[in-house]
């Protein structure tokens, strides 16, 4: 048996392709709290108690959060992510949560899954979310211990199979690390066995927003370790048809020349942030993307209108590598404006970590085809 592949549904796709063309804020990322009952060596976003209190800064709060939920909503926002850290520590949540949902806007949480115990579970198995997406860190209570500093697989996986057996939407989201990467399997087995989604990534942003350094790295695969995981990766979640169907494309795609003449600047942002959605950081700061150290905006200060339309204007002024734009990798490549930036510091300089990742990626799916 095989878990589904991750699909969004055609109304999203449409929704957006029509906010991009009015300009609107189709989908809002409400990063909620810094802090996390989990320590993640290669989290960025994992703030004790007294690490806030002692960075001087302060979480919004949860009539802050809900006024500038309003503003988004009445400027055309239609779902809403609830993360962090982890946003289940904070203890009005539910206050944010309904607030949102009477607003009629549509909600998705991201979670690790370990506090959904309880009066919390209850009350979610009787108010769901859109869809819990959930990161499973590992296939048993040692890897959890090793890589999140508590033995909750068990817990974790019993919580998520409560929700299913309620009825909730649940997508399990997976990076594979140092700490992890043996239990990929096992983690792919439990996708199957509880009828889940799940997203891999073996690629991990060495995010600068925290202080303008790279974060993580030491944390990370080595880009050939990340390509060869990634590869494995997707023998797991693949038919052996579809494996291969997808190596052979991987190795005809990058003998097709890019079209059209060179460019001295490279291209926009493709995807759609800043475009049709925004990122809201702990404390107060409105970026297009998550691992985007800017543009800026502070919509608590300008009200959102104004924090949007500074937003769209900025992000459509952010060009990135020429050279990835006829690069015959490119079709192949992770690259955008965010991979660039963090790995790279500037938005148009080639991210060289991709590129090795890329190169391994593709010789392996060659080696593939040469065997037959």
């Amino acid at each position: 048996m095989q878990i589904k592949k991750n699909t969004e549904p055609y109304l999203s796709t449409y929704l957006h392709g029509k906010g991009r063309k009015l300009g609107l804020p189709i989908a809002g990322n409400f990063e909620l709290t810094a802090r996390c009952n989990f320590n993640c060596p290669m989290c960025y976003v994992h703030m004790t108690p007294e690490q806030l209190k002692a960075s001087g800064k302060s979480e919004l709060t949860a009539t802050q959060w809900l006024e500038i939920a309003k503003q988004a909503k009445d400027r055309g926002m239609i779902f809403a992510l609830l993360t962090g850290g982890e946003p289940l520590v904070r203890k009005d949540f539910f206050e944010i949560y309904r607030g949102m949902k009477d607003m009629g806007i549509l909600i998705s949480i991201n979670s690790n899954g370990s506090m959904l115990t309880g009066e919390v579970l209850e009350k979610f198995l009787a108010d769901p979310p859109a869809r819990f997406n959930i990161s499973l860190y590992g296939g048993s209570n040692e890897t959890y211990t090793n890589m999140c500093g508590l033995p909750v697989y068990d817990r974790v996986k019993n919580n998520i199979r409560a929700l299913r057996r309620a009825g909730v939407d649940v997508s399990l989201n997976l990076s594979i690390t140092p700490y992890n990467q043996q239990d990929i399997a096992w983690i792919y087995a439990d996708a199957v066995e509880l009828d889940v989604n799940v997203k891999a990534s073996s690629y991990m942003y060495p995010s600068i927003r925290v202080n303008g350094e790279q974060y993580g790295c030491g944390n990370r695969l080595r880009p050939q370790e990340a390509a060869a995981l990634g590869h494995a990766w997707d023998k797991l979640r693949f038919s052996k048809e579809e494996f291969r169907l997808r190596m052979e494309s991987i190795c005809n795609l990058t003998q097709i020349e890019p079209d059209g003449c060179p460019l001295e600047e490279g291209e926009g942002v493709q995807c759609r942030a800043g475009f049709t959605s925004f990122w809201m950081t702990w404390d107060g700061r409105m970026l297009p993307c998550g691992m985007m150290p800017g543009p800026t905006a502070y919509p608590l200060k300008t009200g959102f209108e104004k924090a949007w339309e500074y937003i769209r204007e900025e992000t459509a002024k952010i060009r990135t590598p020429a050279q990835c734009v006829h690069c015959t990798k490119k079709s192949v490549c992770s690259m955008c404006a965010a991979v660039c930036v963090t790995e790279s510091g500037a938005y148009d300089k080639v991210p060289s970590y991709v590129c090795r990742q890329t190169d391994e990626s593709i010789r392996l799916a060659q080696e593939f085809c040469e065997k037959g």
